[in-house]
């Protein structure tokens, strides 16, 4: 398996590299003419036909157009799309769509076939950019430089080729008529945990309703994993989850911001944040409204619709001083409003204990995803009793400043150990900790 990894590890570390004046309002939703958004999949009932969280709304076969470089063959597994319902932010009934990969390969381990709940890497705020949509395409591109690769293929095809299910989230609002919250901690975890209970309930599949369940995420999709292992003892007790992986996580997105203020590359995600903000908070609008200049707005206007900007207005305007009106730095203007300052607190990852093991992923020189916060919240769930794994790459190195790359090039070693700490959960072994010394 390590040799799988190895192989076509360089060839997808180009793609893990492209990232990814009026007043304010909610973001816009995806609309189209009512003859074709009735024959979508993707647009939901109204009204939902269940409000109970995880029930399936609608299932169609789904085409896998992805392939692994360097590897022979397609991935190893049947795919259907599932929509299902899930939870907002407010714990308000909402429509997420997914993908159930059916492995090919037989489960060699104890027990029955596991479910990989997966979490996605960062694809965007575009409906485009859904990974149920990307699985059956694999690349997206809009003129002129917006694109987007499901580089999260690399670790679905391994996780696959050993014999596990996996059931792989768009989150809250891709794809679907609604705006994507991207880092929402509550409405991301409720995505994972409500695809598990959606893939446990499909009919003709190897899995049963009490087979194991691992939270995998890496990026954006460790800090929906984290957040899911957080919540599901109260939010998804009856599943039988055994682990979580939790790779590169933000755990703060203030902190976050803070972090990379003035890294180009990083200002289309503070969009993204922002503009799932002002959809599901609305109280911060007049504040945005107030504190944004006519660049800030437009900066949050153009990220919305795109999976990548690497060229666009972030890039020209890097500094957040330069998109408020006060010349102030993003943190300082959430800092000094109340409604913004809450509804970004309401965020931030390590307040509640998980009640399985975690293993985390996390590099002291990520450029991307701080470590400082990631220690703190793996420090938290140890005083809560968790057996916590903390994984510091402390050897990648940052290498190119103003770039994701040390937050890129970590994702492949952890890819082999956290599969093999899967496995071990699985099996039932003793779950490893350091938390008596944490890195």
């Amino acid at each position: 398996m390590r040799s799988r990894i190895g192989k076509v590890a360089a060839a997808l570390t180009g793609t893990l590299l492209v990232v990814g004046g009026g007043a304010i309002s909610a973001p816009h939703a995806w609309t189209q003419p009512a003859a074709e958004a009735a024959a979508d999949f993707y647009v939901p009932p109204v009204p939902l036909p269940s409000s109970v969280p995880g029930a399936i709304i609608r299932t169609e076969p789904s085409h896998l157009a992805l392939s692994v470089p360097g590897i022979a063959g397609t991935i190893p597994a049947t795919s259907t799309r599932v929509m299902y319902v899930s939870s907002d932010t407010h714990d308000a009934r909402t429509a997420v769509v997914g993908t159930y990969l059916e492995a090919s390969q037989p489960w060699t381990g104890p027990g029955e076939r596991p479910l990989i709940s997966y979490a996605v890497g960062t694809k965007g705020q575009g409906d485009q950019c859904a990974p149920s949509k990307l699985l059956a395409q694999f690349v997206q591109y809009q003129p002129p430089l917006d694109v987007i690769v499901e580089y999260d293929v690399l670790a679905i095809y391994t996780l696959l080729a050993r014999g596990m299910s996996v059931m792989v989230t768009d989150y809250h609002g891709l794809g679907t008529p609604a705006v994507h919250d991207f880092l929402n901690r509550k409405a991301q975890a409720h995505a994972l945990l409500d695809g598990a209970r959606a893939a446990l309930q499909l009919p003709g599949t190897s899995l049963g309703a009490n087979s194991p369940v691992i939270l995998y995420g890496y990026s954006q999709g460790g800090m929906a994993s984290a957040g899911a292992a957080e919540l599901q003892p109260s939010y998804a007790p009856e599943l039988n989850v055994r682990g979580a992986y939790v790779g590169g996580p933000v755990v703060d997105d203030e902190y976050f911001i803070g972090h990379n203020d003035g890294r180009g590359a990083m200002g289309p995600a503070f969009a993204w944040i922002l503009n799932g903000i002002a959809a599901n908070y609305p109280e911060t609008r007049p504040a945005l409204d107030a504190e944004l200049n006519d660049i800030g707005k437009a900066i949050l206007r153009e990220s919305q619709d795109k999976c990548a900007v690497p060229l666009g207005l972030a890039q020209l305007h890097q500094f957040t001083s330069q998109w408020t009106t006060s010349g102030e730095p993003l943190t300082a203007v959430i800092d000094r409003s109340p409604t913004l300052k809450a509804a970004f607190d309401e965020q931030r990852l390590g307040s509640l204990a998980p009640s399985v093991p975690v293993l985390i992923a996390s590099s002291p020189n990520d450029e991307g995803a701080p470590y400082p916060p990631v220690r703190d919240m793996a420090a938290r769930w140890c005083g809560s009793g968790v057996p916590v794994q903390l994984d510091a790459n402390a050897d990648i190195p940052s290498v190119i400043t103003g770039l994701r790359v040390t937050h890129v090039l970590a994702f492949f070693p952890s890819l082999a150990n956290s599969q093999n700490w899967i496995t071990e959960r699985l099996a039932g072994q003793p779950a490893p900790s350091n938390c008596a010394a944490l890195p």
